[in-house]
């Protein structure tokens, strides 16, 4: 650790992304701050901070990368089952704070969601950079949700909790479609875990990564806002 790149608050800069370590996967670099303008730097670049109150701000940019395409999400005939029921109401930016919130409080095994992050993401919410999106039940209660940011055709998810069995699978089903629909050419999903893979993401060499990230992160997307307009089509889908 102490041959990576100490980061000073005054300079904006990054080391590039595939100068990361291999052990641990993707560390690139620690210290630096959570401005707007060092956030929007690193998630352009492929860099992500992740990190715990007791340490510095940590930078990675792991290698591969998981990623989900939205035309290539994966629903299971149970999955199936469960969305034509339309037990759910997906929605965007109705509650941003308390879907971080949630986010940081519902893991067990704790969380890297700091208070600093939370200030930092909302700060980037009031700017229409960080999103929320809401999946609710036919209570009107929040069943899960998730956070992530947009830029240009990319958004990258940065977590997801979920209050009821299948909430985070039908909103992650919603989201890949509406993305499709605006155009969204890749969601960022970080590393991977079983829950991904199963809804169809895949892990691929962080070159490609940066790759299809240059070439869509600058591309305006089809969206006059953030507002859900698609819903799940029916037993004939």
């Amino acid at each position: 650790m102490t041959s990576l790149p100490w980061l000073d608050p005054d300079q904006l800069w990054f080391p590039p992304a595939d100068e990361a370590l291999d052990d641990p996967d993707g560390l690139l670099a620690l210290g630096g701050d959570l401005s707007s303008e060092r956030l929007l730097l690193a998630y352009r670049n492929g860099i992500f901070p992740w990190f715990s109150d007791d340490q510095p701000i940590l930078w990675w940019s792991p290698n591969p990368r998981c990623v989900l395409f939205p035309n290539e999400i994966h629903i299971s005939r149970s999955l199936r089952r469960t969305l034509n029921q339309r037990r759910f109401e997906v929605t965007a930016d109705q509650c941003f704070s308390r879907i971080i919130r949630l986010c940081a409080n519902t893991r067990a095994e704790g969380t890297w969601i700091t208070d600093d992050m939370v200030t930092a993401y909302t700060r980037l919410h009031r700017q229409g950079i960080a999103h929320s999106i809401e999946i609710w039940n036919q209570q009107g209660e929040l069943a899960g949700g998730m956070y992530g940011l947009a830029l240009g055709r990319c958004f990258f998810g940065e977590s997801m909790f979920s209050l009821e069995t299948n909430a985070s699978k039908v909103l992650m089903v919603h989201l890949a479609n509406q993305l499709a629909v605006w155009g969204y050419q890749m969601m960022d999903c970080q590393v991977e875990s079983s829950h991904l893979l199963s809804m169809g993401a895949r892990a691929i060499p962080r070159a490609e990564f940066l790759s299809i990230l240059r070439a869509c992160v600058d591309r305006k997307a089809d969206q006059p806002d953030w507002t859900f307009t698609c819903r799940w089509p029916g037993p004939e889908a």
